[in-house]
């Protein structure tokens, strides 16, 4: 059995606070690591300082995504005739990533932009993860392939975690591995356990939120304790992104951790 180590996603828990001041926070609230999707918007060696002010390890970052609305609102990777701007959003996010001390690089997959077949899609989008696996190559920062559920995310490029597995062993399962998100999992395939156990052996970062409403484990339709188990017995040993909106205030919704994730 292994400890597990939770990151709080400064995107989405003490948002009662400015961004800045979430570093602090999270670290008052017991945490050791942190996640969040953006870093651009700040210079590195600010976020640099106030991570190591905190006493906090940066465990994830994403590659930069267009603005809400656009065809890359979810990432460029599977966005034909971007191939420039999805390698100069890798080498970015290469660089915040080698700045922070961060491991892992989240690949954001896209939607299917309108007028493009999926295959021609998918086709793009495995290209650009092979071209990426080579880039981060020798860098110490491992890559990330996430499948979104098509609820949230319509025409996300990826169809199921069984996808995101092959993409990951076809372009070199030693540097490119799984986010596995048990939200979107449950939204779009269920069978967690069963679907965790298949993948263990690729998933190198796990997140959690509770359907329906996304809110902290415990609030919603998952049993968490069969599923936290099953981490355990796994021998997992990466972090758990806490990726959820707090149902009512981040602190007063921390409980969880001595419930159903003991």
């Amino acid at each position: 059995m292994t400890e597990m180590r939770f990151a709080a996603n400064l995107k989405w828990l003490f948002t009662e606070v400015e961004f800045e001041a979430r570093f602090d926070a999270a670290a008052a609230a017991g945490f050791s690591g942190v996640e969040y999707a953006s870093p651009y918007a700040h210079e590195p060696a600010e976020l640099r300082r106030r991570l190591g002010d905190a006493g906090l390890t940066q465990v994830l970052i994403n590659t930069p995504m267009g603005a809400p609305g656009t065809p890359t609102r979810a990432g460029l990777a599977c966005v034909p005739g971007l191939e420039s701007e999805f390698r100069a959003g890798v080498e970015r996010g290469l660089e915040y990533a080698d700045a922070l001390g961060c491991g892992l690089l989240h690949v954001v997959g896209g939607v299917v932009p309108p007028g493009v077949g999926r295959d021609e899609a998918f086709a793009r989008y495995v290209a650009n993860i092979a071209w990426a696996a080579e880039r981060a190559d020798g860098t110490g920062v491992r890559l990330v392939l996430e499948a979104q559920n098509k609820r949230d995310v319509p025409g996300f490029v990826l169809d199921s975690q069984a996808q995101a597995a092959a993409v990951a062993e076809a372009v070199g399962a030693d540097r490119v591995g799984l986010l596995l998100d048990f939200y979107h999992l449950q939204v779009d395939e269920g069978d967690l356990i069963r679907t965790y156990r298949r993948f263990a052996d690729r998933v190198f970062h796990l997140q959690v939120a509770d359907p329906p409403y996304r809110h902290e484990p415990g609030t919603g339709e998952i049993g968490w304790r069969g599923v936290f188990a099953a981490v355990r017995a796994s021998g997992y040993d990466g972090w758990i992104g806490c990726e959820y909106a707090p149902a009512a205030g981040t602190v007063a919704g921390l409980g969880w951790m001595r419930t159903v994730a003991e």
